[in-house]
């Protein structure tokens, strides 16, 4: 197993929670509904690769090929800091330079999954 992405993808998971929380109860009434949007697509796509990575951390020791594992665990992490991470400072800052960052952290998240397609045949 490989702890340090399970450990990661836990807290990155307790933040995702958070920050969803914060969303549904800070934010509601302070931003657009529209903004408010773009926030949820950033905590859904941070919670489902944050799963994900506790996934990676245990699948890891299952698979000979784990250093694709691994590298589709560090993918997804700069995923969601780039990815989830300018849709959230794009809603709290209402600055759409934040959103140049957005495609890069889903090329990263896509690209993380390929890693653990890739993984059992390797």
């Amino acid at each position: 197993m490989n702890v340090l992405l399970f450990t990661i993808g836990s807290v990155l998971g307790a933040l995702a929670v958070a920050l969803g929380a914060f969303g549904a109860h800070a934010l509601r009434s302070r931003v657009t509904a529209e903004r408010l949007a773009v926030f949820e697509t950033g905590v859904r796509y941070h919670l489902i690769h944050a799963l994900g990575l506790v996934l990676a951390g245990l699948t890891s020791a299952w698979l000979p090929a784990s250093s694709w594992v691994t590298a589709c665990g560090w993918l997804w992490i700069a995923g969601i800091v780039l990815f989830s991470g300018s849709l959230y400072l794009l809603v709290l800052t209402d600055r759409r330079t934040w959103a140049m960052f957005t495609p890069f952290g889903g090329v990263l998240l896509i690209l993380g999954w390929l890693c653990l397609a890739i993984a059992p045949f390797l």
